[in-house]
C-alpha cells in the first residue's frame, strides 16, 4: 500500500509547473513534436476520445489538468485507474455531457468565446454549488480588499512607454544592468525543493540562450524537467518521457532565459501597465504582456525595490486557461547579477518551493544535459 506522504508528494508532482499528470494514458508520439509529421490530434493519440475530438494531441493533458483543477479531484474521479480508456464510471459520462454543454453554451450565447469553463460553476468542488455560500467575517474582508480579476487578453491598460520603460529600466538596473547581466552564459544552482512538506535535493543548469534542466533527487530516482530550446520533457522514476505541449514549452523558454529581463520588449509584442496592486503589503508596479495567439502574461515589481515579485502566467487548454504562479524572493547578487535565491511555483491543485543554496555563474556544463531522451516503446501508440 502507498504510504500517504509519498501519495501527497505524488499529487504535487501531477499538479506543479510543467509537472507529469500522473496516468495511466500513453504518452503522445515523439514524433508528433517533428516539424516533418503534420501535429496529431487527441483522438489518433489516445484510445476512446469521443467529445475532445480534433484538439490538438498535446493539449489534451492540459485539457484534463483544467478540468481537474476546476473540479477539485483526481484522475480516477472519472477514469478507472489503470485503464482510463473504459467507460465503466458514471462520473465520466457526465463529464462528457457537461463539455458538451459548455462547448454549446458558448457557442449560442458568446459568440464561440470561450467565457463560461468548468470552473465557472465549480470553483473546485465536484458538485456545482447552486446556493450562494455566505463567507466567514475573514473571508468577507478578503473578498472585499482583493477581489478575482479575470484575464482577458483585452484588458484594458496603458501601454505608452512613457510608463511601462521606467518600470523595466528600474528592473534591470535593480538586477545589476545590461552590461552584467549579457556576461552570464551559464548558471548552475544547487539547493533544496519543498514538496508537502518534504525536502529534497534539486540541481538546475541553465546556459544561454535557451537552455534549461532541472533534476529532483525524489528517493525512488530522478525527476528531470528540461527545455533545450527546441523541445521540452519531464521523466519521473518509473514513467515514460512526458513531452511537453507547445504551450508548456513556452513556459518552459521563459525560465531559460538567462537574459529575460533586457528582452521582455522583444518577446512581447505589446506590454501594458495594470492598476498597480500590494503583494504582502508592498505597491507592485503590474505589467501585463501580449502576444499574438498566446495568453497574456502578468509581471508584478516592487515599486521599491524594483525587483519582480511574481509572474502569472497560462496554459490554454480546449476549455481553460491552466494558470501558473511563480513568487520570487531571497535576491541576492551573484556576479554581479541579481537573482532569486527561492522561489514558490503555485498551481490551482498544488505549490512547491525551490531554495538555492549554492549558485556558480558562467562555469562549463556538458552539453548532454540537454539532449531529449529517445522515444521508448512504451512512448508510442
Amino acid at each position: 500500500m502507498t504510504h500517504p506522504a509519498n501519495r501527497m508528494i505524488a499529487r504535487v508532482l501531477r499538479t506543479t509547473y510543467l509537472s507529469m499528470l500522473v496516468i495511466a494514458l500513453h504518452t503522445i508520439l515523439a514524433s508528433a513534436q517533428s516539424s516533418a509529421e503534420p501535429p496529431k490530434t487527441a483522438e489518433q493519440a489516445f484510445k476512446n476520445i469521443q467529445t475532445l475530438k480534433g484538439i490538438p494531441a498535446n493539449q489534451f493533458i492540459p485539457t484534463m489538468q483544467f478540468i481537474s483543477a476546476s473540479l477539485g479531484v483526481e484522475c480516477e474521479f472519472c477514469h478507472v485507474e489503470g485503464a482510463f480508456d473504459k467507460d465503466d464510471k458514471k462520473t465520466k459520462q457526465t463529464a462528457r455531457k457537461m463539455m458538451e454543454m459548455v462547448f454549446s453554451i458558448n457557442k449560442g450565447s458568446f459568440d464561440g468565446h470561450r467565457d463560461v469553463t468548468c470552473y465557472s460553476c465549480h470553483h473546485g468542488n465536484s458538485h456545482p454549488v447552486s446556493i450562494p455560500v455566505i463567507p466567514t467575517t475573514a473571508e468577507a474582508a478578503a473578498l472585499s480588499a482583493t477581489p478575482k480579476k479575470e484575464v482577458h487578453s483585452e484588458e484594458p491598460g496603458n501601454n505608452s512607454s512613457a510608463v511601462v520603460d521606467p518600470i523595466l529600466e528600474k528592473y534591470i538596473a535593480a538586477i545589476g544592468g545590461p552590461a552584467a547581466l549579457q556576461k552570464v552564459s551559464s548558471r548552475v544552482l544547487k539547493g533544496s525543493v519543498d514538496l508537502a512538506g518534504k525536502e529534497f535535493p534539486i540541481d538546475i543548469y541553465a546556459q544561454q540562450p535557451d537552455k534549461r534542466v532541472s533534476i529532483m533527487h525524489l528517493q525512488n530516482g530522478d525527476s528531470v524537467t528540461a527545455y533545450n530550446g527546441t523541445v521540452g520533457w519531464l521523466s519521473a522514476p518509473g514513467r515514460p518521457t512526458q513531452w511537453m505541449s507547445a504551450a508548456e514549452a513556452d513556459g518552459a523558454r521563459l525560465d531559460a532565459d538567462l537574459y529575460l529581463p533586457s528582452r521582455l520588449k522583444q518577446i512581447f509584442s505589446e506590454l501594458r501597465a495594470l492598476p498597480t496592486e500590494k503583494i504582502d503589503g508592498h505597491d507592485m508596479n503590474v505589467l501585463q504582456g501580449i502576444r499574438e495567439g498566446k495568453p497574456p502574461l502578468i509581471l508584478y515589481f516592487d515599486q521599491e525595490s524594483g525587483l519582480l515579485v511574481r509572474m502569472v502566467r497560462y496554459v490554454d487548454t480546449a476549455l481553460g486557461l491552466n494558470p501558473t504562479e511563480i513568487d520570487y524572493a531571497d535576491y541576492r547578487d551573484s556576479g554581479g547579477v541579481k537573482i532569486p535565491y527561492r522561489w514558490t511555483v503555485a498551481r490551482p491543485r498544488g505549490r512547491f518551493t525551490i531554495q538555492a543554496e549554492q549558485v556558480q555563474q558562467n562555469v562549463p556544463i556538458d552539453d548532454q544535459k540537454f539532449v531529449a531522451p529517445a522515444p521508448q516503446p512504451s512512448d508510442r501508440h
